[in-house]
């Protein structure tokens, strides 16, 4: 069995769901693209994420070449090993042709955590309905757009419910902030990209904040899939004592009174801690004026606004993502406490949407049905 992740949350939503396999049927052999999650999950690493996470649009240009090696070394190796399904977690323009060369070898392909049709790019749905045997869907609005164009789909549930660790407040703190202290999280994404556009922009914003609120702490969890020297030489530049942390984003999530969170599966995950939040993105000129051609009928981009069908959390995108006015909306969220709870409790509200947990228990039972393996009862 092959699974395919090409960035941080996938490899993570890949662990969890090899996990998953591996009880129910001991001894199955996976293998694939992934992180060091996934690696710990038991699954034979044949090609890491870290080679692989791209924004999109112009950003992926410089890594053609290398997705291109990788691309034909695993269309080779389906080919070659014959597994009995291969999985799909989101890296869409990656994972759909890599679809395609699947079904033209006759092998089943399942897409857990599936692009996101609903959004932009609707052509790419006509090409699941040509080249995935079915879609695990993680949200209940997918189900009827993907019966709609033909595509097999069942809804399994978000399996954020499943992994995120079980955190409280008071001890995610302790290490990190006082109690008399007011402690804002630094989340700027897990691609190179997504660095080099949002950490200034968001240490631009912990100076101000820092200069209107002096207690205010800042932590920034560093995601595995970005060197330590890109996040370490800005920050030690800027000056403002942030404590960087290898990973621990959960934690920080947990512990934090806000967090200016990069648009992403991040937000949703704090989402899910109820944790209020300022959403930014910035993309490159090129690659924001293609989105806007695409992208249709969404008026929101972080995921908690979706579900939700509304504002429930600040978004600042491109040109209005600076420095001062991520700190001014964020300084009113510290400032008020009417503001902060009434985001608080909307984001219980997504929280509710996402479904019930042991989605990917459901998930590894639809993978083995459509893998021809005999389904534990």
């Amino acid at each position: 069995m092959f699974l395919v992740a090409g960035e941080a949350s996938g490899d993570l939503h890949g662990a969890t769901l090899a996990r998953a396999l591996s009880g129910l049927v001991p001894g199955l052999v996976l293998a694939g693209m992934g992180g060091a999650r996934m690696e710990a999950a038991g699954v034979r690493i044949l090609h890491g994420i870290e080679r692989a996470a791209v924004v999109g649009g112009t950003e992926v240009l410089g890594r053609l070449p290398a997705l291109w090696r990788i691309f034909r070394d695993l269309v080779r190796r389906l080919a070659d090993e014959r597994p009995r399904v291969l999985v799909l977690i989101d890296f869409p323009d990656f994972n759909l042709r890599l679809a395609r060369r699947a079904r033209r070898l006759g092998i089943p392909v399942v897409y857990f955590m599936a692009p996101q049709v609903w959004a932009w790019r609707h052509g790419r749905v006509r090409l699941m309905a040509r080249d995935v045997s079915r879609v695990l869907a993680v949200f209940p609005f997918e189900v009827p757009l993907y019966q709609e164009a033909g595509v097999p789909v069942e809804f399994v549930g978000h399996p954020l419910l499943d992994e995120l660790p079980d955190l409280q407040r008071a001890e995610a703190r302790r290490g990190l902030a006082g109690k008399r202290a007011l402690l804002v999280g630094l989340l700027p994404g897990s691609r190179a990209a997504e660095i080099r556009r949002h950490l200034p922009v968001l240490l631009g914003a912990a100076a101000r904040i820092r200069t209107e609120l002096p207690r205010t702490r800042f932590v920034l969890p560093r995601a595995s899939t970005i060197p330590a020297a890109a996040v370490a030489g800005p920050v030690e530049a800027a000056g403002l004592e942030i404590a960087v942390l290898d990973g621990e984003a959960h934690r920080v999530m947990a512990a934090a009174d806000l967090l200016l969170v990069a648009s992403g599966t991040a937000t949703l995950e704090a989402a899910c801690y109820g944790t209020p939040m300022v959403v930014l993105y910035r993309l490159s000129a090129l690659t924001y004026a293609l989105a806007r051609v695409f992208v249709r009928g969404v008026s929101a981009i972080s995921l908690p606004n979706i579900i939700a069908g509304r504002a429930a959390v600040p978004e600042l995108i491109q040109g209005r993502a600076t420095a001062a006015r991520l700190a001014e909306v964020a300084l009113v969220l510290l400032q008020d406490d009417a503001p902060r709870l009434a985001q608080r409790a909307a984001l219980r509200e997504v929280r509710a949407r996402l479904g019930a947990s042991g989605a990917t228990a459901r998930a590894a039972l639809a993978v083995l049905r459509e893998s021809g393996h005999a389904v534990p009862s």
